[in-house]
């Protein structure tokens, strides 16, 4: 076989990952040649791998495989990004998947690097059967406190669905007033795949939109560090002071403007449905749609 031959080899069935076919691994393991041997040993080690992917995947959908089983076919998981930020709003995506759907790669966004979370967010919205990333504005997170705000945001994510979902699974959260049966997971984005890739689409979108914040506010290094409470985000507000997006009930932001700080929030487990209502009156515009 010719070297080029060889080449071509390798990008279809080690980077491509295709089966390769019974006559042609025999011809590849009677070549001599040390190039064709080192290409069988790399095509194995991308078999091994991909069965463990194919576990892991396996594993990742037992909760939405069990809900499949028993007809219920629209299952959405739910989770948002930028809890932690100093700036700009909360995001919160749902997905949708079919029953089956096993996108290799995609786990808990907090895992995975930038160019990873970037490759997978237009597949996961590609073989979604519906998506939509939402957020909670800073106003509203001042106005609600960052937990209820995320819970808004999630509403939204499912309010703004192109399908109606009829089950939920939801990173560690439970949504009051929801009519359609839900189920709570801790740490659902690194043991649910459709929450997993609903991290992925809430995070992405976040990013995005702190890189447009950062040509509209700049010089605090939005784009960079996104508004997590960095050592250079902070050094930066004392130099600037706050912006619009800047969450006024956070510490670092009430310190900056010299505002007393504020008391303790309930614990959402002592309050009620009070917070709910909050979240249903406050504006319902903050949602980008997914097919």
């Amino acid at each position: 076989m010719p070297r080029l031959v060889l080449a071509e080899l390798r990008q279809r069935y080690v980077d491509d990952a295709r089966p390769l076919p019974t006559g042609l691994e025999a011809e590849l393991r009677a070549d001599p040649r040390a190039a064709a041997q080192a290409l069988l040993v790399a095509i194995e080690r991308r078999r091994r791998e991909r069965r463990s992917e194919g576990q892991r995947l396996r594993t990742m959908l037992r909760f939405e495989t069990a809900i499949w089983a028993t007809g219920t076919l629209h299952v959405a998981g739910l989770d948002e990004a930028g809890m932690s930020p100093l700036a700009g709003p909360v995001s919160a995506a749902a997905v949708i998947l079919a029953p089956g759907t096993r996108i290799e790669g995609v786990d808990d966004s907090k895992k995975l690097d930038v160019a990873e979370r970037e490759r997978l967010a237009p597949i996961i919205r590609a073989q979604a059967v519906a998506s939509c990333v939402a957020f909670a504005t800073p106003a509203e997170i001042d106005h609600l406190n960052i937990y209820w705000a995320s819970l808004l945001a999630m509403r939204r994510a499912l309010a703004g669905l192109g399908v109606a979902p009829q089950h939920l699974l939801i990173d560690a959260r439970r949504l009051k007033g929801i009519t359609i049966p839900q189920e709570r997971i801790v740490k659902g984005d690194a043991r649910s795949l459709t929450i997993a890739a609903a991290s992925i689409l809430a995070k992405t979108t976040r990013d995005a939109y702190m890189v447009e914040l950062d040509a509209r506010h700049p010089g605090y290094g939005f784009a960079k560090h996104k508004g997590y409470p960095v050592k250079s985000h902070v050094e930066a507000i004392g130099r600037l002071g706050v912006c619009p997006e800047h969450r006024r009930s956070f510490t670092p932001v009430r310190n900056a403007l010299g505002l007393p700080p504020l008391p303790a929030w309930p614990d959402p487990s002592e309050r009620g449905d009070e917070a709910t209502d909050a979240e249903h009156h406050a504006p319902a515009d903050h949602a980008e749609h997914g097919a």
